[in-house]
């Protein structure tokens, strides 16, 4: 995108006329309001150590109550969910392990009495973050102390100093016999290689077979090896960005919500603008200028999607705020945010808990939709949505389509099913703290 496609999208955003009266408003209420944002700013920046240690208390308090372990009990109960939940649970943890159990890269190689582990050194790429390290310089700078090392063809006997390719490899030891072997993992392919030496008169995307289950995509990549990965990058994605939001979305809502008054009106001023201004608009922007990545995509989400959380909290805190133990625990001289943290919130979280799965929905849509789009992470980055983006090119290659529009319901279906089960779990029909 070019510097006038930008200038272009700008004038169009600020012709609009909701955003630009809106943004005159919030400017002329923020200089007339400015000491006191300042103040709040500049003592919440000092308190966010104890805002965080004070959220993980209420959590903590939520999660042990037992008014909770009726609710898990509950949940426990409705077998589609509890067993979606499960299955989610597994198929994510596990997913930390496919450097291990889906690469190109052998376990095990002997030759001549000499043995090699070729997939030691893979193991840092099972710790979670290894993949949105790469695009921080610090993470990036810690990543590289890992130990990383590449055999060659000359050092198995094999013609030239490439790379070796451990699958042939294999068929060569096989092929010639004698006490040397090679043990490849249980799928031999890596998410980002090219297998394309396999054929000799095909051209990518080629179809499945007994070698690549889901076939390969347009550039010759196994589309098993790439949708695997995906669905790691996917949820952690999703968890990421769900979990950041609601951690600003709700701590904004318990201060507008308990604070009140001109504070209350001035934050719900801004959240109204900001929830207005595209979100599409400004990833195109924002796309066009610096490179997209894992983190940067994480931190725009979360600068988009806080404010919906922020209305259900702050409601709940104006309930809760009027009840006796907040009276009694102001009348006594608690601090204002062991009062929010401590006390109301861990009675204002159900409606956190019962959006959660939802969220997460939405969260790993809206990556499928930003990489099918162009705007998402980076290539060579395995994607669902970049599979389907493939697909509009190749519609005579029907696994381009079906494999990610495949794993994407099959994701969705689980965490919805966990949804609907939190949802009538928590229900406070059933189970309040009243009774």
């Amino acid at each position: 995108m070019e510097n006038k496609d930008i200038l272009l999208l700008v004038i169009i955003i600020l012709l609009n006329d909701g955003i630009r009266l809106g943004l005159v408003n919030f400017f002329i209420k923020t200089w007339k309001n400015a000491p006191t944002i300042a103040v709040f700013l500049f003592t919440g920046f000092f308190r966010s150590p104890w805002l965080i240690a004070g959220l993980y208390e209420s959590i903590k308090n939520y999660f042990t109550s037992p008014i909770f372990q009726k609710r898990a009990s509950k949940f426990k109960t409705l077998k589609r969910g509890y067993f979606s939940f499960l299955i989610i649970v597994w198929a994510y943890g596990l997913s930390f392990l496919l450097p291990l159990f889906v690469n190109n890269q052998a376990w095990v190689v002997d030759y001549e009495g000499e043995r090699y582990y070729p997939i030691v050194y893979e193991v840092p790429k099972i710790i979670p973050g290894y993949d949105m390290g790469q695009s921080v310089p610090i993470l990036k700078s810690i990543i590289d102390l890992f130990p990383k090392k590449v055999y060659y063809n000359n050092q198995f006997g094999l013609k030239g100093e490439t790379p070796v390719n451990f699958r042939n490899l294999q068929k060569e030891f096989i092929k010639n016999g004698g006490k040397n072997k090679v043990i490849m993992p249980f799928y031999p392919y890596n998410a980002t290689e090219s297998s394309m030496e396999e054929y000799e008169n095909a051209s990518p995307p080629t179809a499945p077979d007994s070698t690549h289950y889901f076939g390969t995509d347009d550039r010759g990549r196994d589309v098993f090896a790439r949708l695997t990965y995906g669905f790691n990058i996917s949820m952690s994605f999703a968890i990421l960005v769900t979990f950041f939001s609601y951690l600003i979305g709700v701590s904004i809502g318990g201060y507008l919500g308990y604070f009140g008054g001109v504070f209350d009106i001035i934050v719900q001023r801004f959240v109204e603008i900001w929830s207005a201004i595209p979100f599409l608009y400004a990833i195109m922007i924002v796309a066009s200028i610096l490179q997209p990545s894992m983190l940067l995509l994480v931190f725009l989400l979360c600068a988009f999607q806080w404010m919906g959380m922020t209305y259900y909290i702050r409601g709940e805190f104006l309930r809760e705020k009027s009840k006796d133990y907040v009276s009694a625990a102001v009348s006594i001289g608690v601090k204002d945010n062991i009062i929010i943290f401590r006390h109301i919130l861990p009675n204002a979280l159900t409606p956190v808990i019962s959006f959660l799965p939802f969220a997460i929905v939405g969260n790993i849509s809206s990556l499928v939709s930003l990489d099918f789009l162009g705007f998402g992470l980076p290539a060579p980055t395995p994607s669902w949505g970049e599979l389907m983006g493939q697909a509009t090119s190749h519609l005579t290659s029907p696994w381009l389509v079906f494999a990610p529009i495949g794993a994407l319901f099959v994701t969705l279906m689980l965490v919805s099913f966990i949804g609907e089960a939190v949802r009538e779990a928590f229900d406070p029909k059933q189970y309040s703290r009243l009774r």
